[in-house]
């Protein structure tokens, strides 16, 4: 079980900082008239650093 909750939350870091990257990467990181895909990519990069390390955390924990 340790080792599922382990890659779990690598992958869980892997996919949401890919798609935070892909999503800033299509908006061009224009603040003008689509500022709100600019902060939804940003959202998934901020999820990525925290869902991750606390999948890993409690995986490790327990």
């Amino acid at each position: 079980m340790k080792t599922i909750g382990i890659g779990s939350g690598l992958l869980a870091f892997a996919c949401c900082l890919a798609a935070g990257l892909w999503i800033l990467t299509k908006t061009g990181f224009d603040h003008g008239e689509d500022a709100l895909s600019t902060a939804i990519g940003l959202y998934f990069i901020g999820k990525a650093f925290f869902v991750g390390p606390m999948l890993l955390l409690t995986a490790l924990k327990s």
